[in-house]
């Protein structure tokens, strides 16, 4: 805001400008006093750029801090992450999708039902299937075996 102010400072007044701008009017002078300054991180911008680059963008922050490290140089990493944001940095995250699809694996039973989950005596048809759970970080699979007369559990198993 300081610099747009800065630019229309011949055009109009400046107690008008700072104004409907909504800043302070020390604030204006002190980002006018620092226009001239020299970027104190200049070098440090273009070693992070190179390593950004050099690891295909795929290193953030925290990464690219601890480079500068084993480079030598100290930097806090919320300077690192202001800097990037600067720059326009920001690293390549791939989200890695779970695919359990797997084609045909195994024997594939034939279809003897044919939909026809409706049974007139207990014990004429049962069914089962696999469920996986993720528990305490941890997967379990329950496999049951119904009875389709009445819905019971016929019998069930359970493995990690």
């Amino acid at each position: 805001m300081a610099q747009v102010v800065f630019e229309l400072r011949d055009q109009f007044s400046i107690k008008d400008l700072i104004k409907l701008a909504g800043i302070k009017r020390s604030t204006y002078y002190y980002w006018t006093s620092r226009f001239d300054q020299p970027d104190k991180y200049e070098n440090m911008k273009s070693v992070i750029s190179t390593i950004y680059h050099d690891h295909k963008g795929r290193y953030g922050y925290r990464r690219i801090t601890l480079e500068l490290r084993n480079q030598g140089f100290l930097i806090n990493h919320k300077t690192v992450q202001r800097l990037m944001k600067e720059m326009g940095l920001k690293s390549l995250v791939r989200i890695k999708k779970y695919r359990s699809y797997k084609g045909n694996v195994g024997k594939i039973a034939p279809n003897i039902l044919s939909r026809k989950f409706i049974a007139t005596k207990p014990n004429e048809k049962w069914v089962t299937d696999i469920t996986e759970f993720h528990l305490f970080g941890e997967k379990l699979y329950l496999s049951p075996v119904l009875d389709l007369f009445n819905g019971e559990i016929i019998a069930y198993n359970i493995q990690s």
